[in-house]
């Protein structure tokens, strides 16, 4: 008799090769559909406006009113708006645009300049009570500037300066936000280091921030210089309560007057010329962050990593 044995199967023992996932390459940031539809949002909701600007400023008051917000009416009057823009009223919008290029040069330089004095003396001088102005500063930093606008009315008008471009241009020079990103960066981008090397090779303070410092603070100084331009240039309720002669008016508060006037009695209706002035203000501002991009955004980048 005979057994016959089936052999059964043998079992793969062979370990299972798993599917080697996709290493991220730090190059190569991993894309996020979330975060890419919420910045395609935000973009939508940045730009619009001012598209719609641009597009408005292109018609007539009549056009205005008889054609889709967000495309062009039938007659094209871009430059016949720019023109009318700067006669009107004897030219008047030429005087706001002067004045507020006085209050950003005196204010907002003003702004740029103690900020840097004050943030490359906080980062590189020990001194005693370090620690409670850093707290004022910070402190200064949260509190939002219409909360000080009439206690600075009050002030102001005890001095005698309100309806005179001081009243604008006084306030202006303090910036505590512009003071701690010049500390911050200061502390950075200055080898403590470098700076006592030039006092062992005889150079005084004044010419080892001059010669040493400034050049190394560029970047930080043209991020500063944009935040307190930006701020100036749009300021806004404080030239509107310091001010009542409309020669010192500021352009946010000029066209605010010309949008206004449509509301009065006998007021002409200009609506395209406040558009085509908003259009002209804010031209300035894109063509300053465009040229200085470069500066502004290492400046901001300051700091983040740390080695």
């Amino acid at each position: 008799m005979s057994t016959t044995v089936t052999a059964s199967p043998a079992k793969n023992t062979a370990p299972r090769l798993r599917t080697p996932r996709k290493k991220h390459s730090p190059g190569k940031p991993k894309r996020n559909v979330l975060l890419t539809v919420l910045m395609a949002l935000m973009v939508l909701y940045t730009v619009v406006p001012l598209i719609w600007l641009v597009i408005n400023s292109t018609k007539t008051q009549a056009g205005l009113a008889d054609s889709n917000g967000l495309w062009f009416a039938h007659d094209f009057a871009l430059w016949d708006n720019i023109r009318t823009t700067f006669t009107y009223h004897d030219g008047i919008f030429g005087r706001w645009l002067l004045n507020t290029l006085l209050y950003v040069v005196l204010g907002a330089g003003g702004a740029t300049l103690l900020a840097v004095l004050g943030g490359y003396a906080l980062a590189k001088f020990q001194f005693p009570g370090k620690r409670a102005i850093f707290a004022v500063v910070i402190g200064a930093v949260a509190v939002p500037a219409t909360a000080l606008a009439v206690p600075t009315f009050l002030m102001f008008s005890k001095m005698g300066l309100t309806d005179t471009p001081w009243a604008v241009i006084i306030p202006s020079l303090v910036s505590p936000f512009g003071l701690y990103l010049m500390w911050v960066f200061a502390a950075e981008a200055i080898p403590t280091e470098l700076l006592e090397a030039a006092r062992m090779d005889g150079a005084s303070e004044v010419r080892t921030f001059f010669q040493v410092a400034l050049p190394l603070l560029a970047p930080g100084i043209v991020t500063v210089l944009l935040f307190t331009t930006v701020a100036t240039w749009n300021n806004y309720f404080l030239p509107l309560i310091m001010l009542k002669d409309p020669d010192w008016y500021p352009l946010t508060l000029g066209l605010s007057a010309w949008s206004s006037q449509a509301q009065t009695i006998g007021g002409d209706v200009i609506f395209n010329l406040v558009i085509t002035g908003s259009l002209l203000t804010i031209i300035p501002l894109i063509a300053a962050f465009l040229f200085l991009q470069k500066y502004w955004q290492s400046g901001l980048a300051a700091g983040s990593v740390k080695e």
